[in-house]
C-alpha cells in the first residue's frame, strides 16, 4: 500500500473506504527531466498525482513561445479529464525529475461511479469548485473561537445618560434622536434602566402624563459586567437573569451597554455593531472610532466563510455611510440638494474590502451658489484621511479643482475626453463610468452618466481604444512554476482583476448598463444575452477568487506591519492544491475573455 496524502480535494469527497481503495490501487512512477508523461491525442490511461517535481502543460498547436499554458507541482493532479474525454488535449512534460502517483483508469472510473461527488468535481465549473473552497475555509470552529475570546469592550454601546429631572416626553425624544432602545437615568449615586417598552407602557397602559419624571419608571436592579470580561459571560448573565441588556460598569460608573442583539450580531458578523456606531456617531471623533473597526469586521466575515460578493456589498455600504456622515459634518444642509459627492474606482464599484486611496469628485448643479466650496472640499479630503482613506497618488480627489465642477463643466470634460481618446482621457472616462453617489443629490450623477453613455456607447472607434487596455498585461499562466520567492509571485491585480473589471466595464459602456459593480454588470450582460450565463458566472467567480487571494495578503499585512511584500503578488507555491487548481482555471477564463474582447472590438489590428 502506498503512503499518499489524500487530505485535499477531490479525495476529501471520498469516504475512508474510498481513500483506502486509492492507497491500495496506485503506484509510484519516476519521470526524467523533459520526459513526456502524457502526449496530446494520447488516450488517458492514468490519473497523475505529483509527489515531487514539476510538470508543464503544453498546447502543441500554439507557437512555441505561447505553448506553455499551465504548470503543476507537488500535490497537483492531472490526467483525469483525458480519461473522461477519451484522449488528452494537451501534452504534459516533466520540467525536472518528477515522482508521480499513478491511479489506473479502471480504478478512477469505479470511484466516479461509486462516488458521484468525486465524479462531479472533475466536471464542475469554477463556480462550484470555488464554493467547495469556501465551505472548507468555513470549517473548524474559527468563528466560535473568536467569539469565545472576544471582550465586552469590543461590543458595548456608548451609554445614553439622562438626569432624574428628565420627563418621559424628553426621554422619548432622546431615544428617537439617538436611534437607541434604552437609556440610563442617574439618581444620586444610582443608575436605573428605561427601555422603549417601559416608556410605551407608562404612557398607554399606566396613563402617565408626558411631563412625568422618567426616574419613576426606571429599573434600578441592573445586571452589570466590566469591560474586560469575556463577551460570552454577558450572554450567560442575560440568559440567567432573563434580560436583554447588561450595563457595563467601571469604577462604579456606567461606561457602556451590551444588548442581546449586539451579542448575537457579533457572533454572526459584527456588522450590526459597526453599522450602529456609524449611524449613531454625532461627531467626527465618534465617526473615526467607528470607522477604525471596519478591518476587524472584514476579518470576522472572512473567518466565517461569508461569500465575498456579500462582504463587498456590506463594506461598500458601510464605507458609503461613513463618507456621507463625514460630508454632512462639513457641508451645510442647504448645499446638499445642489451637489453630489461621488466615489470612483474600486470604491465606486463597491469592490474594495479594506480602505484604499481616495478616488472622489464633486458635481455641482449649474445654479449652485457656493462661494467657499473649494475650501470645504479641502476639509473633506483631510477628514477622509483622518477616517483612514489615504490620499490618491493621482490626486483624483475633491481637494483638486480638476475633479470639482458644475454639470456643464463635467459635460464639457466628457466631450473632450471622448474626442481626445488618449491614455489619460480614456482612463478618466473609465474612472467616471464607475462613479457612485454617496452624498448629496444622486440625480446629478445619473444625468452625467446619461451624457457619458450618449457620447461613447455608439462610438465603435472609441470603444476599441477603450477596450484595448485589457491587453496591456499578459495572463500569467506561464509563470506558475518559475516564481518561488515571496518578493516574486503572480501579480493578481494586473493579470486577473484588471482584465475582468475593465473588459466588463467596456461591455457595460457599450450596452449602457447603469450599475457600477462588476458582478452586477455581469448579471446584466447575461440577462441581455451579451454573455452566456455560465461564462458570466465563471467570470464573477474568477474575480472573487483573485480578490480573495489579494485580500488574504492585505489582512496578513495588517497583522504584520513589517511585511514589505506587494499584496498584489500571489506566490503560487504557498497556495493549497485546490487554490492552485482554482487559480489556474480562473486565469484560463481570463485568457478566454480577453480573446472574446479582441474579436468583438477588433483589438488584433
Amino acid at each position: 500500500m502506498v503512503d499518499v496524502d489524500l487530505t485535499q480535494p477531490p479525495f476529501l469527497l471520498l469516504d475512508e473506504a474510498g481513500r483506502e481503495r486509492v492507497r491500495s490501487g496506485i503506484d509510484l512512477a519516476y519521470f526524467d527531466r523533459d520526459e513526456i508523461i502524457l502526449d496530446a491525442g494520447q488516450p488517458g490511461e492514468f490519473v497523475f498525482l505529483i509527489h515531487k517535481g514539476e510538470v508543464a502543460e503544453l498546447d502543441t498547436n500554439a507557437p512555441s513561445a505561447q505553448a506553455r499554458i499551465g504548470h503543476y507541482t507537488a500535490g497537483d493532479l492531472f490526467g483525469a479529464i483525458s480519461i473522461l474525454n477519451g484522449k488528452s488535449r494537451y501534452r504534459f512534460k516533466a520540467e525536472q525529475e518528477s515522482l508521480c502517483y499513478l491511479m489506473p483508469k479502471a480504478l478512477f472510473e469505479r470511484l466516479c461511479n461509486d462516488y458521484p461527488a468525486f465524479a462531479a468535481f472533475f466536471r464542475q465549473s469554477l463556480t462550484h469548485k470555488a464554493r467547495l473552497l469556501t465551505e472548507r475555509r468555513a470549517e473548524g470552529g474559527v468563528t466560535m473561537a473568536g467569539f469565545m475570546l472576544a471582550k465586552i469592550s469590543e461590543c458595548m454601546r456608548e451609554p445614553l445618560l439622562v438626569d432624574e429631572a428628565t420627563s418621559i416626553a424628553e426621554a422619548v425624544n432622546t431615544l428617537n434622536d439617538s436611534h437607541a432602545d434604552s437609556l440610563l437615568v442617574g439618581s444620586g449615586d444610582r443608575f436605573g434602566m428605561v427601555t422603549k417598552t417601559d416608556l410605551l407602557n407608562a404612557l398607554v397602559v399606566e396613563g402617565l402624563e408626558q411631563a412625568s419624571r422618567v426616574v419613576g419608571i426606571a429599573h434600578f436592579e441592573l445586571v452589570t459586567a466590566n469591560p474586560d470580561q469575556y463577551l460570552f459571560e454577558a450572554l450567560v448573565r442575560m440568559t440567567r437573569h432573563k434580560v436583554a441588556r447588561v450595563v457595563v460598569v467601571e469604577q462604579g460608573k456606567p461606561v457602556g451597554v451590551v444588548e442581546l442583539t449586539d451579542v448575537l450580531s457579533y457572533f454572526s458578523s459584527r456588522s450590526y455593531v459597526v453599522s450602529l456606531q456609524v449611524e449613531q456617531a454625532d461627531s467626527l471623533d465618534e465617526l473615526v472610532r467607528a470607522s477604525a473597526r471596519t478591518p476587524e469586521l472584514v476579518q470576522a466575515l472572512m473567518a466565517q466563510g461569508v461569500k465575498l460578493r456579500f462582504a463587498m456589498g456590506l463594506l461598500a455600504a458601510l464605507n458609503g455611510r461613513i463618507m456621507a456622515k463625514a460630508f454632512g459634518f462639513i457641508v451645510e444642509p442647504r448645499h446638499l440638494e445642489h451637489s453630489c459627492l461621488m466615489v470612483m474606482g474600486s470604491e465606486g464599484r463597491g469592490e474594495q474590502i479594506l480602505k484604499t486611496d481616495q478616488d472622489n469628485g464633486l458635481i455641482l448643479a449649474d445654479d449652485a451658489d457656493w462661494p467657499d466650496c473649494q475650501e470645504r472640499m479641502q476639509r473633506v479630503t483631510e477628514t477622509l484621511i483622518r477616517l483612514g482613506y489615504p490620499r490618491c497618488p493621482g490626486n483624483i480627489m475633491v481637494s483638486n479643482p480638476a475633479w470639482v465642477g458644475s454639470e456643464s463643466e463635467w459635460r464639457g470634460k466628457i466631450a473632450r475626453w471622448a474626442s481626445s481618446r488618449d491614455g489619460d482621457s480614456l482612463m478618466n472616462l473609465a474612472i467616471l463610468l464607475d462613479a457612485h453617489a454617496v452624498a448629496g443629490n444622486s440625480s446629478l450623477l445619473e444625468d452625467l452618466r446619461d451624457e457619458l453613455f450618449e457620447r461613447c456607447s455608439r462610438d465603435e472607434i472609441l470603444l476599441s481604444h477603450f477596450a484595448r487596455t485589457v491587453l496591456r498585461f499578459s495572463t500569467p499562466l506561464t509563470l506558475f512554476g518559475s516564481l518561488k520567492k515571496p518578493q516574486h509571485g503572480i501579480d493578481i491585480k494586473k493579470g486577473g482583476i484588471f482584465p475582468i473589471v475593465h473588459g466588463v466595464r467596456t461591455l457595460a459602456l457599450e450596452r449602457r448598463i447603469r450599475p457600477t459593480s462588476t458582478l452586477e454588470r455581469l448579471d446584466a450582460l447575461a440577462e441581455e444575452g451579451r454573455l452566456e450565463e455560465s461564462f458570466a458566472e465563471d467570470l464573477g467567480e474568477a474575480l472573487s477568487l483573485f480578490t480573495e487571494l489579494r485580500l488574504k495578503q492585505q489582512l496578513a499585512r495588517l497583522d504584520d506591519q513589517s511585511d514589505g511584500r506587494d499584496t498584489n503578488r500571489v506566490v503560487v507555491q504557498q497556495l493549497s492544491s485546490l487554490e492552485r487548481d482554482l487559480l489556474r482555471e480562473a486565469l484560463h477564463i481570463v485568457k478566454d475573455f480577453k480573446q472574446r474582447l479582441s474579436h468583438r472590438f477588433h483589438l488584433e489590428y
